[in-house]
């Protein structure tokens, strides 16, 4: 089980203020999901996605993502680096962490999702949990669904049941929900130790059944890496733009593209780019996994 950093009240009240204005900023109420559109909410933002998958080649858990910033023509510049060689739900997860160093201008940053080594990354992750599932919200479910805000002798099966449903509609990763469940204190320790040590990622299993059965498409998608490469349609659009305007020229079109799986011939134009660029490219990914192992 992960090292757990417990925040105070206040420190916890602080990261719901901060959550409920950010997500009123973007247009969302606190009783809407967001996860599905966080890919629109990075755009609004002007933060650049970039997606790769890196394996990791060792017990070493590799990065879940990485926040980073560069200037060019005065201009600041926000990447969020995601690893697409993870569950897709962690990956929605690792996105809504680095949005808390982003509005906390907490700087660059490398993310290892399970591990909360100090206060800042255990407020980033408090904050995702927040930003996807809004801790009111989560409350005003439980009572709905229950009509009562503790669930200490519900049979465990319902609330499996309960958690798949909650899973494919807010779109966080299991543990997560069972960990939300826990800090409105809706459900004892006991209970949160048990459904923390489910495996809940086997299909075959009681809980991969039930998500199957509540949501198949969404519950398998966010249980498989997506493995993609690959950045935004707008900032995709930036780069071809920038080629038709002459600002690049065709290698470094090319290879721009590249980085992001795509060829100029995806988008009608012919460019040849040398081997020698190619190779530049292929030893950047290939440096940066040997860096995470």
């Amino acid at each position: 089980m992960e090292k757990v950093i417990k925040l105070d009240e206040y420190e916890i009240e602080e990261i719901r203020k901060l959550v409920s204005g950010e997500r009123q900023k973007l247009g969302f109420m606190d009783k809407t999901p967001i996860a599905n559109d966080l890919s629109t909410v990075l755009d609004d933002l002007n933060i650049i996605l970039l997606e790769h998958p890196i394996e990791s080649e060792s017990e070493k858990q590799v990065f879940s993502a990485a926040m980073m910033y560069s200037k060019e023509g005065g201009k600041e510049l926000v990447f969020i680096g995601l690893n697409t060689a993870d569950y897709y739900d962690k990956q929605l997860f690792a996105i809504a962490h680095e949005l808390y160093h982003y509005y906390t201008k907490t700087g660059s940053h490398l993310s290892r999702q399970e591990s909360e080594e100090n206060i800042v990354e255990a407020k980033a992750n408090r904050f995702a949990a927040e930003f996807l599932l809004p801790e009111n919200t989560l409350k005003s479910i439980v009572v709905e669904s229950f009509k009562t805000s503790s669930l200490e002798y519900i049979n465990l099966q319902i609330i499996i049941r309960f958690i798949a449903r909650l899973q494919c509609t807010w779109w966080l990763p299991y543990r997560s929900v069972v960990k939300r469940l826990r800090e409105i204190n809706a459900i004892s320790m006991q209970q949160y130790n048990e459904l923390y040590k489910m495996n809940e990622r086997d299909f075959t299993s009681d809980y991969g059944k039930l998500g199957l059965a509540i949501n198949a498409e969404v519950f398998k998608k966010l249980n498989v890496a997506t493995n993609i490469i690959g950045t935004s349609a707008k900032d995709i659009e930036v780069i071809i733009r920038n080629f038709e305007d002459n600002i690049i020229d065709e290698d470094t079109f090319a290879s721009t593209l590249k980085l992001f799986g795509k060829t100029p011939d995806d988008f009608g134009y012919s460019v040849i780019v040398s081997d020698e660029d190619l190779d530049e490219i292929d030893a950047y990914f290939d440096e940066e996994k040997d860096d995470e192992s």
